[in-house]
């Protein structure tokens, strides 16, 4: 086939996949507007009189007020906010200096260290929850903030991901030279090997947030505070014992994932570039 005919046949393809991909956001988007007499007229937008078949009248913000004035669900987003933007920094910062030391300084047990951090990656997380939480309790540090963000900081997979990549981005020559110019260690590290992995860094910090924004398990174990819980934990408690307000919990979701897909679309570039930095010399 030449390149003319296929074209319009990817092109259909790729259109068919997005149209699939995306109909349960338009599902979740036309829900979150519907109130519960009217959520289940129709899947999608409801029938009415209205442009193009559609009952506008019958769309409302009831559940958008009702979550941030009514249930103060603008709390659960300003700590999911600070939760996520504190943790990827701490964690994005103690990953570079462990993956730093591990792959540009000698010392005795470093082939040792390595090999502990890489099988820690081999442990699932959930077999980290009863140990983590007895910890946490003895050391005071149940029902905090400090319980979340500090177990977050010792991410394995971030001091390994940027020791493999200083091993291959930093040049050892360019280290030397930065101390025989009279540059201290710390000086080395924030103001060369930094900015040299700054595609890396902005990479992790994007997956380490959205992996706390979205995280429900450990903040429901470790807090106990209804006004500390983050907003995935908080939409859950949405749902009712006897009966679900499928729009109000659709609304809670939009709020949810609004925030962080907009993140991710201002900073894909940055993320591909960061995973694929090294890929070719």
């Amino acid at each position: 086939m030449t390149r003319r005919t296929l074209q319009p046949i990817l092109f259909v393809g790729l259109l068919a996949g997005a149209l699939i991909t995306l109909l349960p956001f338009l599902y979740l988007v036309a829900g979150a507007f519907k109130t519960k007499d009217v959520f289940y007229e129709s899947s999608f937008l409801p029938p009415g009189d209205g442009l193009f078949g559609v009952g506008w009248g019958k769309l409302s913000l009831d559940n958008f007020r009702h979550l941030f004035f009514e249930l103060d669900f603008g709390r659960h987003v300003i700590n999911s906010v600070f939760l996520a933007s504190t943790t990827s920094i701490l964690c994005t910062l103690c990953s570079a200096m462990g993956g730093y030391a591990l792959a540009r300084f000698q010392f005795k047990g470093r082939r040792v260290v390595t090999g502990v951090v890489l099988a820690a990656l081999l442990l699932p997380p959930p077999l980290l929850l009863a140990p983590g939480y007895l910890w946490l309790f003895r050391l005071g540090l149940l029902d905090t903030w400090t319980a979340l963000i500090l177990p977050a900081c010792g991410s394995a997979f971030g001091v390994f991901l940027f020791r493999q990549s200083m091993l291959n981005t930093i040049p050892k020559d360019l280290l030397d030279a930065g101390r025989i110019d009279g540059c201290s260690e710390f000086g080395l590290f924030f103001r060369i090997v930094l900015p040299l992995v700054r595609p890396m860094m902005g990479a992790f910090m994007l997956i380490v947030f959205l992996g706390t924004w979205n995280s429900f398990v450990w903040p429901q174990v470790i807090l106990q505070t209804p006004e500390k819980l983050p907003l995935a934990v908080a939409i859950v408690q949405l749902k009712g014992v006897y009966s679900q307000d499928m729009g109000l919990q659709m609304a809670g979701t939009l709020v949810s994932i609004a925030p962080v897909m907009v993140l991710f679309l201002m900073l894909q570039r940055e993320f591909i570039h960061g995973l694929t930095s090294g890929a070719v010399k």
